[in-house]
């Protein structure tokens, strides 16, 4: 390929004129901390991706784990059942708390929680559920809150990438005791950094309300022990400006994605469930069989000989990080950690770059990288 063509991000945040405007109105109006831009942003998001949820801004997604489960009781020494193929913030938030994260395996196809693996982990400590809606496709959310109901635990969605994705047409998010969407800047859509959290009860909004603003809904009233984790003004008016243009940005990654499928071969390409819409944060295939050395080979011919980005999501189960060492045995996370390969999906791909990534995709599995 000529050398000189222009790299292909993986991921790449869509910042326009439109979130110019609205950073400068907010600065020209003064009020840039915490103000009348979350609070609309907060009604915004929960009209539009969870079912009329009461909302709660923070300043992160992992802030919104944390406080959400904080909010649900979550308390040291309890058990939380998490997937170990994920980005570590989902076990942090709860070890953080002092609660335990249990891991149990994911499903090979679609990388998300395993029903019957969580049954099997569920002792007398266990006390809630973390599923995450992987890569932007759902958990088997209703299963797991069936069995969540079934032994009086509560569940919190992880859906830092999933923003618009359904489970049987409801939107991920609503299903839930509380949920999180992650806005940092390379998701479906960003606020620049900053996460939501979806509460099921007025109670649990309010309660997160309170431990995002150092226990207070009154200024020096402080009711409960509570941290700095708002979300300002600024970010809040590029999330709005975001999310009125989530829904074209969707559609595209939905469009490519279709392409992806029907043109790439030697590779096992992301399976969708029938009941699940797909919002492909990322276009994940399986290099099946693969060693991790085989993958990593894979994706540095296609970054440097083809100039074609790609990621890996993620190479260490989080079981398996140093923070954790847990012993315990996940085939299916382990074999997906050494065959997974994400290629780009991002809306700023275009159907130049999109045929490129297929030939490019194509030359590299046939040659055996």
């Amino acid at each position: 390929m000529p050398s000189e063509r222009t790299f292909i991000p993986p991921a790449k945040p869509i910042i326009g004129q439109d979130e110019q405007d609205a950073v400068t109105r907010v600065l020209a109006s003064g009020m840039v901390a915490q103000g009348p831009e979350v609070a609309a942003f907060e009604q915004e998001f929960s009209a539009t991706l969870v079912e009329g949820r009461e909302c709660v801004a923070v300043n992160s997604g992992t802030s919104g784990q944390h406080l959400g489960m904080l909010a649900l009781g979550l308390k040291p020494g309890d058990e939380v059942i998490v997937p170990s193929f994920t980005f570590a913030a989902t076990a942090n938030s709860v070890a953080i708390t002092g609660a335990v994260p249990v891991f149990v395996d994911v499903d090979p196809e679609t990388f998300t929680l395993d029903p019957d693996a969580v049954r099997r982990a569920i002792t007398e400590r266990t006390v809630g559920i973390q599923p995450v809606h992987l890569y932007g496709h759902p958990a088997p959310i209703d299963e797991i809150v069936r069995v969540a109901a079934e032994h009086q635990l509560w569940v919190f969605e992880d859906a830092a990438q999933a923003h618009g994705a359904t489970w049987d047409g409801q939107q991920v998010g609503a299903f839930g005791d509380a949920a999180m969407f992650s806005l940092y800047p390379t998701k479906n859509m960003t606020s620049g950094e900053g996460g939501m959290v979806a509460c099921a009860t007025d109670e649990g909004a309010r309660t997160v309300r309170l431990l995002r603003n150092q226990g207070m809904e009154k200024q020096y009233a402080n009711e409960v022990v509570g941290l700095n984790n708002r979300m300002t003004d600024i970010h809040a008016a590029i999330g709005r400006v975001q999310l009125r243009k989530l829904p074209g940005w969707t559609a595209r990654r939905q469009e490519l994605a279709t392409f992806f499928d029907a043109h790439l071969s030697g590779m096992v390409v992301p399976k969708v469930r029938e009941r699940a819409t797909h919002v492909y944060h990322q276009y994940t295939v399986r290099l099946e069989g693969a060693t991790a050395t085989e993958r990593d080979d894979f994706a540095t011919a296609l970054r440097e000989e083809h100039h074609v980005g790609c990621g890996v999501y993620y190479p260490t189960p989080v079981h398996r990080l140093a923070t954790f060492r847990e012993d315990v045995e996940l085939p299916v996370t382990e074999m997906l950690a050494r065959e997974v390969l994400s290629l780009p999906v991002h809306p700023s791909v275009s159907d130049e770059d999109r045929d490129h990534i297929v030939a490019a995709v194509n030359a590299v599995a046939k040659g055996g990288a």
